[in-house]
């Protein structure tokens, strides 16, 4: 069984940075990609980041490009997303997903279609 891990999330002030991660663990985990969505009140989730895990490609959404990186460490099965100046609308609980197979033409900002997921942590950013 596959098991997703989060953590690192905290209330901050705007202007302030933070680093997630998400542990992976479990004897049969595999991930061609892993991504990082994030939920807030009353919104539907969205797609932040993605990175192909052996390749190293990356995906962001326009509202974090230049402001959040995605990063992974292979030997600890670990994910990160690097958040640089936080504005209170970063507000969230961020869950970090994982895919097995990667596919030609595959969109990586659908979550529908990321086999496995993590509980999620809150971000907050005070104004």
């Amino acid at each position: 069984q596959v098991q997703l891990v989060e953590s690192g999330g905290r209330l901050v002030q705007a202007g302030d940075s933070l680093r997630l991660s998400c542990a992976a663990s479990g004897r049969t985990f595999s991930a061609a990609a892993m991504g990082w969505f994030r939920q807030a009140p009353g919104k539907e989730r969205e797609f932040v980041a993605a990175i192909r895990w052996s390749y190293s490609n990356t995906y962001y959404a326009d509202s974090v490009k230049g402001r959040f990186t995605i990063s992974r460490d292979n030997a600890k099965n670990t994910l990160y997303l690097q958040m640089n100046s936080l504005k209170p609308e970063d507000t969230a609980v961020y869950s970090c997903a994982g895919r097995r197979y990667w596919s030609t033409g595959w969109d990586t900002k659908n979550g529908l279609t990321y086999d496995y997921w993590g509980q999620g942590t809150q971000v907050t950013v005070s104004s």
